[in-house]
């Protein structure tokens, strides 16, 4: 197949992605740190933020660094197979970062609405567990994406509408029935990332039911705040998702640089905004990595 580049864009596409991607590196990075130096820090929220700092890092890897060398080396073409590698992995690990928010709804509502029962039922060995099942849910989930489309002949265009490899990208260029694919990409995005998004949903109108109860303002305010962190990952998350789902469904017309950048703040934007987020909400965190920079200073 061949990547799509920025016609006359190339120098701008190529300093904005190094840019983006030294951001997700030094912020999920620094997050891990900061969290595994922090004792104060070693509660089911932040392994689960952790976890999520993990994914960003791979989702990130996987993608910003075959964008580099595009431009770097003009190298455009990319193989079946390592297309069907790349694919399977920006899906599924995008169904584990979806998974992994459902689980910190899931800690925030166990702590607003059962706190006295948070720390028996979000143990550290129940927050592997989940982990563990987010990361199998991903893969298991989004593995039939390559597996229906190996078979399928591509004998017309391979020109690909972003630099990477998305399945529905892929999936439009077989010159042979591909409903099947469809269907199951279409399922998969609803029983993964739509289940979870309503779960999510739920959770917050059981945490807000909560916090009404709550005496007064200020308490609500305090219960409140715990919750801004996830909700601007939530949404980091779910907005790229829609936008570039609605360009895929409805923006067969639109320039290709427009295909081109909701590609990119799909796979960039959560990564490198969820740290920097987390970092703003959480003064644990923002305190243990400004303690940390004097110390890298120092080293350097």
């Amino acid at each position: 197949f061949i990547l799509a580049t920025m016609p006359g864009l190339e120098l701008a596409h190529f300093w904005v992605c190094s840019f983006l991607y030294t951001l997700a590196l030094a912020g999920n990075c620094a997050v891990l740190l900061a969290v595994r130096l922090e004792p104060s820090l070693h509660h089911p929220n932040f392994f689960f933020l952790c976890m999520l700092a993990t994914v960003d890092l791979a989702l990130a890897t996987c993608t910003l660094p075959r964008v580099l060398s595009l431009y770097c080396f003009g190298s455009r073409q990319i193989s079946f197979g390592g297309c069907l590698l790349q694919m399977f992995l920006i899906h599924s690990l995008s169904g584990v970062e979806s998974s992994l928010l459902l689980a910190m709804a899931l800690d925030r509502y166990v702590a607003i609405c059962h706190p006295l029962r948070h720390a028996a039922i979000l143990t550290p060995a129940t927050t592997a567990r989940i982990g563990l099942a987010a990361t199998a849910r991903g893969a298991a989930f989004f593995l039939p994406l390559p597996l229906l489309l190996l078979p399928l002949p591509f004998c017309g265009s391979r020109l690909l509408s972003h630099p990477f490899c998305l399945h529905q990208d892929v999936m439009n260029l077989a010159c042979a029935n591909a409903t099947p694919s469809l269907v199951y990409g279409l399922a998969a995005v609803l029983l993964v990332m739509g289940v979870d998004a309503f779960l999510i949903c739920l959770s917050y109108l059981f945490i807000l039911k909560a916090i009404l109860r709550l005496a007064s303002w200020k308490e609500r305010l305090k219960a409140f705040s715990t919750c801004v962190a996830h909700l601007g990952v939530v949404l980091t998350f779910y907005v790229p998702l829609v936008g570039l789902s609605v360009v895929h469904r409805f923006g067969k017309g639109l320039a290709p640089p427009v295909h081109i950048l909701m590609g990119n703040v799909y796979v960039s934007v959560p990564s490198v905004l969820n740290p920097i987020i987390y970092s703003l909400r959480t003064k644990q965190i923002r305190s243990r990595i400004l303690a940390l920079l004097p110390a890298c200073q120092g080293t350097a």
